[in-house]
């Protein structure tokens, strides 16, 4: 009856510390998306979702009923079995005691909770059964412990439980998409999400328009200039600078024009200024904070490094927008096998992630051009061939102040 016994209350104590476990380690909003499914095993889930306090309470308590009744169980069995080998009543306490914490701490502790963490969303689906049995019997008991609980914080330490915590965070987003990820293949909607999500870690620097493809005019300009230059950009914001690009005050609209002003002046917007190393989320808060579309990028040195519209951000989480900056389409060819063709402004990760080609990056360049010349430290000529790693580039087209278009062969 003993050993029946020891088995059981070490069983139960497995159970109660492996689910409380799985309860923690659960993806908490991959839970509460299942209450969708309406089965029976996520309606009693949302039970413990909406009241995670009382599970947990419930675990402990059980679990600690478990390892008393175990205690008492085990030290009868082992006095019994151990008593004719050792005389010493001190020393049968320690082995009693060691024995009997070595198994329970493989048994009931070490085992249970790392596999139930592995699968701890499909763990709690398959015992949500005798969950809710024990929840139901121990939940006087859970009642009582949380409202003696709560009365000692608050009466003693002057604490107050806060009961509307986040049911799930960050980490639980990022878990779930990774999950739909590995399990079928990735829809739009995911895709836009993961984006979303990795705006973060993107740096002005890598979604501006550089600044050499800036179309801006001097703040002394005419309006005749600049309704010309409107017409041969074809773009509907320009920026304006006083005495160099160096120094850009504001821009103007093209619809501002109807307005039949005399000098730019008149119909100057204000323009934010931005680091290089401004995440995008911050500028995507930024532009709808200020209900701006169009921000100047700064470098280090306070010079104009580039300028950055809210589709460059946009672009970012729903993928590229035509819009009134992009040049024409950039050069993405594959040749054969080990030979590329791409437009030098192609960006480096983009083509590692299409063709799977691992080329070298770093943060001192995001496009093919950067990378070229990071390793060059010099525009090359036409049919200048530089070998990084096991690849050689080849620039097949130059002009005096860029590269425009590199052959890429894996050697």
């Amino acid at each position: 009856m003993e050993v029946f016994l020891i088995i059981i209350t070490l069983l139960l104590s497995a159970f109660f510390s492996g689910m409380e476990i799985a309860f923690i380690s659960a993806n908490k909003l991959k839970l509460e998306l299942d209450k969708k499914s309406k089965n029976f095993s996520s309606k009693i889930i949302s039970v413990f979702t909406k009241q995670e306090s009382h599970f947990i309470v419930s675990m402990l308590i059980g679990n600690n009923i478990a390892l008393v009744v175990y205690g008492v169980m085990m030290a009868k069995f082992l006095e019994y079995n151990l008593s004719e080998f050792i005389g010493s009543a001190f020393l049968l306490i320690i082995a009693q005691t060691i024995i009997s914490t070595l198994i329970i701490l493989v048994v009931a502790e070490f085992i249970p909770k790392a596999i139930f963490r592995i699968n701890s969303n499909r763990v709690l689906k398959f015992f949500s059964l005798p969950l809710i049995i024990s929840y139901l019997l121990l939940y006087p008991f859970i009642l009582l412990m949380i409202t003696l609980s709560k009365w000692i914080l608050r009466a003693l330490f002057k604490v107050e439980i806060d009961e509307n915590q986040r049911l799930f965070d960050r980490v639980d987003l990022d878990a779930y998409l990774s999950m739909l990820k590995a399990q079928e293949e990735e829809n739009m909607e995911v895709k836009m999400l993961q984006n979303a999500l990795e705006l973060p870690s993107i740096k002005a620097r890598e979604c501006m328009v550089p600044r050499t493809e800036i179309v801006a005019v001097e703040l002394g300009t005419s309006i005749l200039q600049l309704k010309d230059k409107f017409i041969s950009s074809k773009l509907s914001k320009i920026l304006v600078y006083k005495n160099d690009i160096d120094n850009i005050i504001g821009y103007v609209h093209s619809l501002d024009l109807f307005k039949k002003p005399k000098r730019i002046k008149s119909i100057l917007m204000p323009i934010p200024i931005v680091t290089e190393t401004m995440v995008a989320s911050d500028l995507l808060e930024l532009f709808i904070n200020e209900h701006r579309a169009v921000a100047v990028v700064v470098d280090e040195y306070g010079g104009t490094s580039g300028m950055v519209t809210v589709e460059d951000v946009t672009e970012e989480i729903v993928g590229e927008i035509e819009d009134e900056h992009d040049q024409e389409s950039l050069i993405d060819k594959k040749i054969d096998e080990k030979t590329f063709l791409f437009s030098a402004r192609t960006e480096v990760d983009a083509i590692n992630k299409k063709y799977n080609l691992n080329l070298p990056t770093s943060e001192e360049y995001e496009t093919l051009a950067g990378l070229l010349l990071h390793f060059h430290e010099d525009i090359p000529e036409v049919e200048t061939q530089v070998e990084v790693e096991s690849f050689k580039f080849v620039v097949k087209e130059v002009n005096d102040r860029s590269i425009q278009l590199i052959q890429i062969h894996t050697i």
